[in-house]
């Protein structure tokens, strides 16, 4: 194994050392889903990314370093265990370039000096091994066998060649035109998939069919996984209640997608990263907006609105509340999120819209998101406001049962923004933490002190409310020692004395004969003779 470079910025320069027909195979680890909803781009299935402009090189890992196409292909067919995602990437003026085994196999197929022979069993044994490797078995292991060969080598051939298949299957101790066909069919079946998937407009009607195609094989094909996700969201995007339960569960990300915008920009910065109470938030909202898709284009109507039920998109506002009003005032983040939310809707409604015309289903659920997103946001400034800067309690002609109402009213817009005080709890420790994210971002380093100020008071009387709501919760000692006290204090009265052994008799007594006598009109009395007085 070759030595892993001390930065991963220098990458590509160390990799041009190492000589012109260098290879490196490198592990690249899941990238974590971006702020956008969703990325635009295709997943590339059997592609890492790990080239593209902007990829965290961070991710990878180096496995060795080749020469020459063969070697290349030949030990990533060996290292490849179908768990991990083994890149091949070279370096190339503009930086990084990323290979396909696929293509790797076609140079070599080309090659009028190359031998065949070798690399039909090369890719043979590969095929054998991802079918006996797979955790399905027997007959299912050639279907992802097939998946495979479908993602990796798709510039080679988009299923397996008859020389190779049927190598393979001898190795295997198989050769039934049955199994041959079910590799064909799946390969052919996953090619098709992945090829519309690179068509740039597809109608919602198109994009379930496919998403119902990608779950199918999602269990057997892993590597899908993420390709079905992506047609979720796409789907989601053209449906006007996914887009109103987004708005409502999305948390707010203005400054970090500001933060983002403005990172090109500042060559001597790091780039910005979400802090993680608000990332694990909009995981959330991602998953439960997928479940929601997922379950209506699967026929579960029923939990689907059990969806729409549980997270109501909130009314537009006619007009901005006080506390809203007065939090925007403050917070710079906060009018920057209103503006960003007006150009968005300018941009939606401008007569240049392609949308229009091409996807009519595409504008609706923006404009359905966008009204729900404005009510949303208002919910937020309104409870952080209401936090931030208390109104004083009118004592005015205002009658003393509606004094702890008027306190409550902060309670219920925190609920309603936030879900719970303790999500509101995270969500502010979460901006405070990435606003403290050194060095500060030349574009906010006047604001950002006024930011966390208002922050840390909202923070702070939140943190106040839930000690309250904490200290009033159910306490076992506190009860027993309040029944114990009320005991002692009965037995001071006078009047009071325990009961006698025959006190007692006397009671079970009585309580006998009271039995017998209910038991005896129950069996005398006739049916239908009414009630007795």
């Amino acid at each position: 194994m070759s030595e892993q470079p001390a930065f991963a910025d220098d990458f590509s320069a160390w990799l041009t050392e190492r000589g012109v027909d260098a290879y490196a195979l490198v592990w690249v680890a899941r990238a974590g889903e971006s702020a956008g909803w969703p990325d635009s781009e295709v997943p590339r299935v059997g592609e890492s990314g790990i080239a593209r402009l902007g990829a965290d090189l961070t991710r990878l890992t180096l496995e060795e370093v080749t020469h020459g196409p063969q070697e290349t292909l030949r030990r990533w067919l060996q290292r490849d265990d179908g768990a991990r995602t083994l890149a091949i990437v070279s370096a190339e003026p503009g930086g990084l370039r990323e290979h396909t085994p696929g293509e790797l196999a076609a140079r070599l197929r080309d090659d009028p000096a190359g031998d065949q022979t070798q690399l039909t069993g090369m890719l043979a044994d590969w095929l054998h091994r991802r079918s006996a490797d797979a955790p399905q078995g027997l007959e299912l292991g050639w279907v992802a066998a097939a998946a495979a060969w479908a993602c990796h080598l798709r510039d080679l051939t988009g299923y397996p060649p008859p020389s190779v298949l049927r190598l393979s299957l001898e190795r295997a101790g198989e050769s039934d035109e049955a199994t041959a066909d079910l590799v064909v069919d799946t390969a052919l079946e996953i090619t098709a998939l992945l090829d519309r998937l690179e068509r740039a407009y597809r109608p919602r009607t198109e994009l379930v069919e496919d998403w119902q195609s990608a779950a199918s094989l999602v269990v057997d094909v892993p590597a899908l996984k993420e390709t079905a996700d992506w047609l979720l969201d796409q789907i989601a995007l053209r449906d006007a209640s996914a887009q109103q339960l987004r708005a409502v569960l999305e948390p707010d990300l203005t400054d970090y997608l500001h933060d983002r915008q403005a990172a090109p920009s500042l060559s001597d910065a790091p780039a910005p990263v979400l802090d993680a109470p608000r990332t694990a938030h909009l995981a959330q909202a991602r998953e439960t907006v997928r479940t929601y898709t997922a379950a209506v284009h699967a026929g579960h109507f029923q939990q689907a609105q059990h969806f729409l039920d549980t997270f109501p998109a909130p009314a537009r506002p006619l007009t901005v509340s006080g506390p809203a009003a007065t939090w925007r005032q403050h917070s710079a983040t906060a009018r920057q999120a209103v503006t960003d939310l007006a150009a968005q809707r300018a941009a939606t409604t401008a007569e240049d819209n392609i949308a229009y015309v091409t996807d009519p289903e595409l504008l609706h659920a923006q404009t359905s998101y966008l009204a729900a997103r404005e009510g949303q946001l208002h919910l937020l400034h309104d409870a952080l406001g209401r936090l931030a800067f208390p109104a004083p309690t009118p004592v005015v002609d205002l009658p003393e049962d509606l004094v702890p109402a008027v306190a409550a009213q902060t309670q219920r817009r925190l609920i309603e923004a936030f879900g719970t005080p303790k999500r509101a709890y995270e969500v502010l420790d979460g901006r405070i933490a990435y606003l403290q994210q050194q060095p500060t971002p030349a574009h906010r380093a006047e604001e950002t002190p006024t930011e966390l100020a208002l922050l840390h008071s909202a923070r702070t009387a939140l943190q106040t409310q839930l000690t309250g709501i904490a200290s009033t919760s159910f306490d076992g000692n506190e009860i027993a020692r309040r029944v114990n006290e009320v005991m002692a204090n009965s037995r001071k009265d006078p009047q009071w004395r325990p009961f006698s052994a025959e006190d007692n008799e006397r009671r079970a007594q009585r309580f006998q004969s009271l039995r017998a006598s209910a038991f005896e009109e129950e069996t005398i009395t006739p049916p239908g003779s009414g009630i007795r007085p």
